[in-house]
């Protein structure tokens, strides 16, 4: 058993044997027992999905779920949405401070212009069937980035990194709408440096070269904050991929990619894709009691998707600021009359006022209203989860860089074995 020892340290008892461990401190949080000397003891920890493990220090978002309490470098993520915008974040995160009005233009001048992919990354594309998933392609031509941009490859280059972190963050978008041009069977339409960020990937993802595409100010702002708010959620799944492939030295578009495959399960980036195919299974407005019904069954698979949280076990404060957003494009838009989203809207208002979900906190999350969102821009499903990845990017190399930047260790999880002990090998012939 674990004993607190005193303020810095706790003691555990094995069988007669007390072993010292530290009790560090961050700036917010909880204590964490420094568990790391255990190995030269003989012994390591179980835990399974890393659920009670500090993976690494870092100083770039802290999550409280159980206040809803989401900062990124100390500012509060309301704060954010209502004030700034998702390159000024992007900004926070790689460099640690907000930056001035100098440093803001300089920055988005630098984005702006790195957006163009290589010409030849054009032809990759014609690799992949037009029926691939968009997250598939995504994975592939972000990882072939290093083959067209090795100039800046030397990780331990800190000029490297940052022209490589701006690389990544100006080119998603551009890598994203030519995934859906592509399975459109459309031509790719090119970046435009006279837009903003989300202006100019409405504008990639909807423009023809026969018919302009003029974006709506109010949609623009919905998808930057759809971008600001998934830029960066401390140390969940994909973000500490993206760490475990940096730790062994490899090239940060890889890494990213790592992070792509790994957001793509359903149980991670899948979430708003997973709202829309709860409300397609659900069909028509008149069946929702049924399913809510359903929903509250303990012994029913059925579960409505978009409500709660793993991390949040209050409101999700993403979430009071994506409602907000989705309200106003549904009214931008005068979208009422579609039943997918009537349905949404029944749903949300359930969870608000029924009992059973306000009881147990299954609130609305970010994901139920961003999935509402781009289903009314008219974004397909598919294309739900590359949208978040294209948030993420500046957090996942904004982790990357930290970890890069100061000593760090491969990552290399320890296991409970419980295969067979030692044995002899058999001959076939006597098996």
């Amino acid at each position: 058993m674990a004993d607190k020892g005193s303020n810095n340290a706790a003691q555990l008892s094995i069988g007669g044997n007390t072993i010292d461990l530290p009790i560090l401190d961050g700036n917010v949080g909880p204590q964490v027992i420094d568990v790391g000397h255990l190995t030269s003891q003989g012994y390591f920890t179980y835990d399974p999905g890393f659920v009670s493990t500090a993976s690494c220090e870092s100083a770039i978002t802290y999550i409280d779920g159980d206040n809803g309490i989401l900062l990124h470098r100390g500012y509060p993520i309301a704060q954010l949405a209502e004030h700034s915008d998702y390159l000024e974040l992007c900004y926070l995160l790689l460099n640690g401070e907000l930056p001035n009005a100098d440093q803001k233009a300089a920055f988005e001048h630098t984005i702006s212009h790195h957006t163009m992919v290589h010409e030849q990354l054009v032809h990759f594309f014609q690799g992949f069937r037009r029926d691939a998933h968009p997250m598939a392609i995504m994975c592939g031509v972000t990882g072939a980035l290093s083959a067209f941009y090795h100039d800046s490859l030397d990780i331990n280059d800190a000029s490297h990194r940052t022209n490589t972190a701006h690389r990544l963050i100006a080119k998603m978008p551009t890598l994203a709408a030519m995934s859906y041009k592509y399975a459109q069977g459309e031509p790719f339409v090119y970046p435009r440096n006279d837009l903003g960020y989300a202006e100019n990937f409405l504008h990639m993802m909807f423009a023809t070269p026969c018919e302009n595409y003029k974006v709506n100010p109010i949609i623009a702002r919905a998808m930057d904050r759809i971008f600001l708010l998934h830029a960066d959620h401390e140390q969940n799944a994909s973000t500490s991929t993206v760490r475990m492939a940096g730790s062994t030295g490899a090239n940060p578009f890889a890494c990213i990619a790592a992070g792509i495959a790994a957001l793509w399960g359903p149980a991670h980036g899948g979430a708003n894709e997973a709202v829309l195919n709860m409300l397609a299974e659900i069909g028509d407005e008149k069946n929702i009691d049924k399913y809510v019904k359903k929903a509250k069954d303990k012994d029913d698979p059925f579960r409505i998707m978009g409500f709660g949280h793993r991390v949040y076990k209050n409101y999700d404060p993403r979430a009071k600021v994506m409602q907000q957003t989705c309200h106003e494009v549904l009214n931008e838009l005068g979208v009422e009359d579609d039943p997918v989203l009537r349905m949404a809207q029944r749903l949300e208002t359930i969870a608000l006022e029924d009992d059973y979900f306000v009881e147990r906190k299954l609130y609305p999350n970010v994901d139920f209203y961003s999935g509402i969102i781009l289903k009314a821009i008219g974004i397909p499903t598919e294309m739900f989860t590359v949208i978040f990845a294209t948030g993420r990017t500046p957090g996942w190399i904004a982790h990357w860089n930290e970890m890069i930047g100061a000593p760090y260790k491969i990552g290399r999880p320890r296991q409970l074995y419980k295969g067979p002990a030692a044995r002899d090998y058999v001959p076939v012939a006597d098996r």
